[in-house]
Formats: structure tokens, sequence, C-alpha cells
């Protein structure tokens, strides 16, 4: 059983940062591949991150390569989502997921476990 819990969504204006974070239970989870989704209103929830188990490949969708940074700290069963540049397109709703599958990216087929959600609201 794994459960999966983010920070760090709030209201920043354009070409601000902000950094979220998902805490993951579950003493597996080093062997976890991780990623971030998000979804705005009226929009399909769509891929903006992924991270392998052992944190040595990284996928990035490309509304958000060089904008973006996905780390995991297998230690602290966390894994993070830097965000610079942000822009008005990037508010949404972000989630944390998880796949316990012998994967090196998550995908919202894979996926085992998703967090609850946190707003990023972006002004203009």
């Amino acid at each position: 059983q794994v459960q999966l819990v983010e920070s760090g969504g709030g209201l920043v204006q354009a070409r601000g940062s902000l950094r979220l974070s998902c805490a993951a239970s579950g003493r597996t989870f080093s062997r976890y591949a991780m990623g971030w989704f998000r979804q705005a209103p009226g929009k399909e929830r769509e891929f903006v991150a992924a991270i392998s188990w052992n944190g040595a490949m990284t996928y990035y969708a490309d509304s958000v390569k060089g904008r973006v940074t996905i780390s995991r700290d297998n230690a602290k069963s966390a894994v993070d989502l830097q965000m610079n540049s942000l822009k008005p397109e990037d508010t949404a709703v972000y989630y944390c997921a998880a796949s316990t599958r012998t994967v090196f990216r998550v995908t919202e087929s894979n996926a085992d476990y998703w967090g609850q959600g946190t707003q990023v609201t972006v002004s203009s």
C-alpha cells in the first residue's frame, strides 16, 4: 500500500518559480517509477515529467522541457518538481503518480497510485 502526499502548490506570477513535493509512504519507494501529471479545467490530464526508480532516467513533456526539473530522494521517499519560468498555461492541478511495476517511466497506463493533487495557479 502506497500513499502519496503532495505539497508546494499555490499562486505565483508568470515567470515565477514553484517547487512541488510528493512524499510517499511504503518501504519499497526506492523501486517505484515516479512522475507528475497535471489537469487544467476542461482538459484531460497530461504528462509533465517522470523519473525512473534510480533517478538515472528522466522524461519531460515538450511543453515544460527546459523549465522544470524532476528529482527524487529515495532516502526521504520523496520526489520533487522544480518549476521555473512559469506561464499562465501551467495553471492546473498537479498530481504525483507512482508505478510499482518494472518500468523506467510511469504513465497513465501503468500508474498504480495517485496523489490527491495540488493546485498551481499562474497569474499573468
